[in-house]
């Protein structure tokens, strides 16, 4: 950590080297000069360098010594307020301290104030550990503050010294783990430590430890002044939370809340508790009040709306609402440039909802600003493999990597790079390195195993396989065990099938035949798995279509007009985003984030294709029915209900015919992927003002050509797509046949759903045609064999 005389020595060096004039001000051209010289990489235009100068001159206008300009106070005072990185830009100055303050830091324990003179405290406060108590903004303002915080030091140290002696202090290093890249102080990010602690709570050395600090809040309570008793509750709480003492910092900073709720600080710092304390929804609401103090207080708290942006979207985040999160941090990476964890936090979020390529351009930004920024450089990196530039990509990673050799994240999203590739020995050995760091990280056993099995290490897949079985029960991992078995038991040699795939051979779809109706036809099931798959991701298939019919019906949405004058129920997408939580509300964060990030890639980037990120929302309820839960019948009737809400169709019950043909060619250009959005613009009988009613609205949605006609092949899926099929596995993939078994009548091999929907046959059966028959279930082919059996006459027995 730098110490404040250190920090002061930097910033007065850099301050120096920019005066030019030696009149004791930075003006403009000075501080035009020092804002190039700390950011090389970065090629400010004009208007980018006079919006900062105005930024910083208007935010720090008592700092500004008439036509002098900013004064070193002031320099110093931006670099407090965490507006930049003293080292780095220390550093990239390549500046030296002067020889007798090379290296040196003076280290004093602390005592109790009921024994200090007093005449010791004004030294005293040049020599504390944390920068913050003598920061001119929020540090210590009053005297009787310095012996409370004196007491505490000494109450803190007592109980770390009890419970290390009793085992029962922890401290880990997270280095390894991403950085959340949230600003935890209002000071620079430089202060903020790579070392979790947990401390144990239920002991009776914690409890004493409670009762103590409570005489000491006491004491800040019964102080002269409403000001005093505020001063004493903060310094409380951010003695606490440097020691990470979370819940009962909590406590302090609640208090100075009900002292003084206008005041930022104790909001901003109570939000960050409730964060690391895992209360999402509680931290936003107290970054809200943050954010609405200091709007309100105008000039005063400026200079801090970019941090309580930041930390609003990564509590956002953490509720799983990255769409509303992205906003925020648009706003602080626009307020401070050069807000490089700003930017990373924005192209983090971006990747996460999908839009790749903005995703990419943020990251870099950040990374220029921050070269040894690892998550920025795993962020990218994922980025660029997702957009296909994998090569590009594993540079990127190796980097991330080289700048931080355990970071899980960069090792194990490698690894599954390596995987999609195909090189699975080098796969294998990112999932060992993760497992090193991790060694609880099923995902990464599992995946291990897998690799492994691809490389054709066979035994030791099987010994990967056992450990994760150790770690957890899921029942994928029982699935790739069987899958194992019979690899094993078949012997076949891949041809370049990936995870021990045997080989095959892809038959053209004309000698794909049916032997009856009921037998589903293979483009028809591939494009229904898709949606399928589309379902689970978003487990919109777990969301009564019944709950859209209530947010029509309750949360009118004012009308708007687009660009061509068209009235519309649009929102924009973060909005869009509070819709989607009411529906889903059974998610967890990371589910429902999941979920947002499909839906934006698959069904917000067709109906806001221009790109003014706002979204037809009765459109959009209507091309959600038909994949919700419920009955055919009611699907399609509320997709209907949902064109009706829309402006520009509530004239009763009947709806433009253009508009019916618009929403049906939106449905095939979002699910049905041989149909692209070009099709889709061609709206045919767009100048046709006729209306249909509902009955005619089904005829077209049924249509099997121009319509929505897969629906009926996508509730087969719904009801059966989990039923298993006995002993039957699939005589391609060799994976145990779930859903539908597709019998050949000839050779009677079997295929499950996706080998049928790709057309895959075992080679040893060549045949200039294939004939197949669907089973739903296994009762189905056995009632199937029962019928086919000949009957035993008398004379037989």
């Amino acid at each position: 950590m730098t110490t404040r005389g250190t920090r002061s020595e930097k910033v007065k060096r850099i301050f120096q080297q920019f005066d030019g004039n030696r009149d004791g001000g930075l003006n403009r051209d000075e501080m035009a000069a020092l804002v190039v010289a700390v950011n090389p990489r970065v090629k400010f235009s004009e208007e980018q360098i006079n919006a900062i100068l105005d930024e910083v001159f208007r935010t720090y206008g008592e700092f500004i010594d008439g036509e002098k300009g900013l004064t070193y106070d002031g320099l110093l005072r931006t670099y407090d307020d965490g507006a930049g990185d003293v080292d780095r830009d220390f550093d990239a100055l390549e500046l030296e301290l002067n020889g007798d303050n090379k290296g040196s830091s003076i280290e004093v324990e602390a005592s109790s104030s009921s024994i200090v003179d007093e005449r010791v405290i004004e030294s005293q406060k040049k020599q504390r550990t944390a920068d913050w108590a003598v920061s001119p903004n929020h540090g210590i303002v009053f005297d009787d503050t310095w012996k409370i915080v004196d007491d505490l030091e000494i109450l803190i140290k007592r109980l770390k010294a009890k419970q290390a002696k009793d085992g029962k202090y922890k401290a880990d290093n997270f280095d390894a783990f991403s950085d959340a890249g949230w600003s935890r102080e209002l000071g620079p990010s430089s202060e903020i430590s790579d070392k979790r602690v947990f401390w144990e709570e239920s002991g009776n050395d914690y409890a004493l430890f409670v009762k103590e600090l409570g005489v000491l809040r006491s004491r800040a309570d019964g102080a002269r002044s409403r000001e005093e008793a505020f001063d004493g509750h903060m310094a409380i709480g951010r003695v606490l939370y440097d020691h990470q003492l979370f819940k009962e910092a909590l406590v302090s900073f609640k208090r100075a809340c009900e002292l003084q709720p206008v005041d930022v600080r104790p909001h901003f710092r109570a939000g960050n508790c409730l964060y690391v304390l895992g209360k999402y929804k509680e931290a936003k609401e107290e970054f809200l009040l943050a954010l609405e103090a200091a709007e309100a207080g105008g000039n005063q708290w400026g200079y801090l709306l970019p941090q309580i942006y930041v930390n609003l979207g990564i509590a956002l985040e953490g509720e799983g609402m990255v769409l509303s999160a992205c906003e925020y941090y648009r706003e602080a990476a626009i307020l401070c440039p050069t807000h490089f964890r700003a930017l990373k936090l924005l192209g983090s979020a971006l990747f996460g909802v999908g839009e790749y390529k903005a995703a990419v351009k943020a990251l870099e930004e950040a990374i220029f600003m921050k070269p040894d920024f690892a998550d920025a450089h795993c962020d990218l990196a994922s980025a660029l493999h997702a957009m296909g530039d994998d090569e590009k990509a594993i540079e990127v990673f190796q980097k991330a990597i080289d700048l931080k050799p355990g970071h899980v994240d960069a090792l194990y999203n490698l690894g599954g790079l390596y995987m999609d590739l195909g090189r699975f020995q080098r796969a294998s050995e990112m999932y060992t390195r993760v497992l090193a760091v991790w060694p609880n990280h099923w995902r990464a056993q599992l995946n291990r195993a897998v690799s492994l099995l691809g490389a054709g290490e066979t035994e030791e897949a099987k010994k990967a396989l056992k450990e994760a079985l150790k770690l957890t029960n899921r029942v994928e991992l029982h699935d790739a065990i069987s899958h194992l078995k019979q690899i094993q038991k078949k012997k076949v040699k891949g041809n370049g099938g990936a995870n021990g795939e045997g080989v095959f051979v892809i038959i053209e779809p004309s000698k794909f035949k049916r032997l009856n109706d009921k037998t589903t036809l293979r483009q028809d099931l591939a494009n229904a798995l898709q949606i399928r798959a589309f379902q689970r991701i978003t487990r919109l298939s777990r969301c009564d279509v019944e709950l859209l019919k209530k947010e029509m019906s309750e949360n009118d949405v004012p009308v708007s007009y687009s660009g061509g004058g068209v009235p519309e129920k649009s929102i924009r997408k973060p909005n869009l985003e509070e819709v989607l939580r009411r529906l889903l509300n059974f998610l967890k964060p990371e589910t429902f984030q999941g979920a947002v990030k499909a839906i934006n890639e698959r069904i917000l980037s067709v109906l806001d294709e221009t790109g003014p990120g706002r979204v037809d929302l009765g459109m959009f309820y209507a091309i959600l029915a038909p994949i919700c839960s419920g009955n055919p019948e009611k699907r399609k009737r509320v997709a209907f209900d949902a064109l009706l809400w829309r402006p520009v169709s509530e004239s009763g019950s009947q709806i433009k015919k253009a508009d019916a043909v618009t929403y049906i060619n939106f449905l095939r250009a979002i699910y049905v992927p041989s149909h692209g959005v070009s099709e889709m613009l061609e709206l045919h009988g767009e100048a046709d003002s006729s209306m249909v009613s509902f009955k005619e609205f089904l005829v077209m949605f049924d249509d099997p050509d121009w319509g929505f006609g897969i629906m009926s092949t996508l509730m087969k899926l719904e009801s059966g797509d989990r039923n298993r099929h006995g002993h039957y596995v699939c005589s391609v993939c060799r994976y145990p046949i779930i859903g539908s078994r597709f019998k050949e009548i000839k050779s009677h091999f079997s295929l499950c759903n996706q080998c049928y929907s790709e057309g895959k046959v075992p080679p040893a059966f060549k045949q200039d045609e294939y004939i197949f028959k669907e089973y739903g279930s296994e009762a189905e082919a056995m009632k199937d064999k029962c019928t086919c059996l000949p009957l035993q006459s008398h004379n037989d027995r």
